[in-house]
């Protein structure tokens, strides 16, 4: 075995040695009654709102005599709400295509939404163009008995927009309360 002597280059530092050193602690250690982090005259915040069931409803029709107001359905008594959707979606796209009246689409969602959807603006994807517009598989989710949320994707002229609605089931039917086109 043969040993070189060869200079170490100048570029190289020459190695150091660590060194530990303990530090005291800052504050002394905690000794005595427990400290308070919180307030107590402070009120605890309040949890996020979360949608729960709906009050039971009364008698065999679901609904007081005396009232002639829509009575809230349950889930048992409404039909496939990725059905309703499909066809909300549907014929909401080819109005707002004007391929049909918007008249249709007040039987399928409350009067506020029509009420939108007649006095808003059409989106330009939609209402221009002739390329067919493709919906594509509807997913539901269903947070609370009664009400249901829908959306699905519309494709047209190879661009992909989202479009949700929420469904709530009144006298039996379901009845679209919101609606997002995007």
């Amino acid at each position: 075995m043969t040993a070189s002597t060869q200079p170490v280059p100048p570029t190289a530092a020459p190695l150091r040695t660590l060194r530990l050193s303990l530090v005291p602690p800052l504050h002394p250690p905690l000794t005595g009654p427990a400290v308070a982090l919180v307030d107590p005259t402070t009120p605890p915040p309040r949890p996020p709102h979360r949608p729960g069931p709906r009050p039971a409803p009364e008698g065999p029709r679901r609904r007081r005599p005396d009232l002639f107001a829509p009575a809230w359905s349950v889930r048992a008594d409404l039909p496939d709400p990725r059905a309703t959707g499909r066809l909300l979606f549907t014929t909401v796209l080819e109005a707002l295509a004007g391929r049909r009246p918007l008249s249709q689409v007040q039987r399928l969602a409350s009067p506020g939404v029509h009420a939108a959807l007649v006095a808003g603006r059409r989106p330009v994807w939609c209402a221009a163009g002739t390329a067919p517009l493709l919906l594509g598989p509807v997913h539901v989710c269903e947070p609370v008995d009664g009400v249901a949320e829908v959306s699905a994707v519309a494709r047209r002229a190879g661009r992909a927009h989202a479009v949700a609605a929420r469904l709530e089931g009144i006298d039996g039917r379901w009845r679209c309360t919101a609606l997002s086109i995007g």
